[in-house]
């Protein structure tokens, strides 16, 4: 028998070991995979602090990028890829453990020896924004799961809501936990984006995103003649993964400085550095980029109606984006309102520092521990 396995065993009287599956290791990097690594590692953190038991990470390969572990433990399982691996040699490797799935899918036939973590139901709210075969599946997938007896655990009130009413079940089926955002201020900021771009501090606003209809960028050309006119740039960090995301319905024919994919000490300079990130997106599970700001002391102008109010409207300025002229209105606030970005900066750091991936990690395997209990 495997040691971590055995571990995990004799550390848990009277519950299943886990296992974790490893599938997001292996993906490119969006929100959903940031928040599976960061839980990773703050479960690794809570297993080396004893708090938790290791747990074995099952992946179909193993990563070019190893993450850093101290107490979990890596192992390569089975032969097939994505979701042909995921559906019919991950549950038989995690035979006889609780399986925590991180990335919206998890194997039906693990039934409800699982934990699956669906970030938001925007297959069902805003099915344009996905190419018609990981909408279908995924569609498929989250009916199905739902239905398997698996505990389903989601990011916030809003996607709650939004898969009660899409998947027929009741809102009290699905645990609500929330996402962390410490994790950008674990990295040093590296300045020569700046410089590299010719961006002066407090002198652009920032968008990160992509071009994906939800996204709402198409929703900020009047925003780049407003800069302008002051002096000030339009900087849109973001890339879109073409397997999972269909780009150019929401196209920018703006002028604006696309820095395209960045890194996260790229990423922290430029929020620290900005007049304030400017978030149009109509629709988002959690919204890690407001967050991200908040933590950064950069001003957050978001559209309402999703997530990203219920988590950040404390601390930001929201408009509704159905309101033609709101976006504008509301950075003309921030930029002419004097001591408002100064305000925002002190609530949005007192509100991004309660927002942390140990809690989140902690609360999870509360949920974990009560399946683990009775399988």
């Amino acid at each position: 028998m495997d040691v971590m396995h055995e571990t995990g065993r004799t550390a848990r009287p009277g519950l299943a070991p886990v296992a974790i599956n490893g599938r997001f290791l292996v993906q490119p990097v969006t929100g959903v995979q940031r928040y599976a690594g960061e839980i990773l590692r703050s479960l690794d953190r809570l297993a080396t602090r004893g708090e938790w038991p290791a747990a074995e990470v099952l992946v179909p390969a193993l990563p070019d990028e190893m993450p850093a572990l101290d107490a979990l433990r890596l192992r390569k399982v089975g032969r097939l890829r994505g979701h042909a691996w995921e559906q019919v040699e991950l549950p038989r490797a995690a035979r006889g453990r609780v399986l925590l799935n991180l990335g919206n899918t998890g194997p039906i036939a693990a039934g409800r020896r699982q934990v699956v973590v669906v970030h938001d139901a925007g297959v069902f709210d805003t099915p344009e924004s996905y190419s018609w075969r990981f909408r279908q599946w995924y569609r498929a997938h989250h009916w199905l799961i739902t239905r398997s007896g698996a505990r389903i655990v989601t990011v916030s009130q809003f996607s709650r809501q939004r898969l009660s009413k899409w998947l027929g079940i009741p809102g009290d089926r699905i645990l609500v936990v929330g996402e962390g955002a410490d994790h950008i201020l674990n990295v040093l900021a590296d300045d020569s984006v700046l410089n590299r771009n010719e961006l002066r501090p407090r002198q652009y606003a920032l968008v990160v995103g992509n071009r994906v209809a939800h996204k709402g960028l198409g929703s900020l050309r009047g925003i780049a003649g407003m800069l302008d006119a002051r002096g000030m740039t339009l900087a849109i960090a973001g890339t879109v993964d073409p397997a999972v995301f269909r780009s150019g319905v929401d196209g920018v024919e703006f002028p604006a400085m696309r820095l395209g994919r960045v890194s996260d000490g790229e990423l922290r300079a430029l929020l620290e550095n900005a007049a304030c990130l400017l978030f149009p997106s109509r629709y988002e599970g959690f919204g890690l980029p407001p967050v991200e700001a908040l933590a950064c002391g950069c001003p957050v102008i978001a559209a309402g109606g999703s997530a990203v109010e219920e988590i950040c409207g404390a601390a930001s300025l929201v408009y509704d984006p159905a309101v033609p002229g709101a976006v504008e209105s509301t950075l003309e606030r921030l930029l002419n309102e004097v001591g408002l970005a100064d305000d925002l900066r002190r609530r949005g750091g007192e509100l991004a520092a309660r927002l942390t991936w140990d809690v989140a990690a902690r609360d999870l395997t509360k949920i974990i521990d009560t399946v683990a209990a009775v399988v």
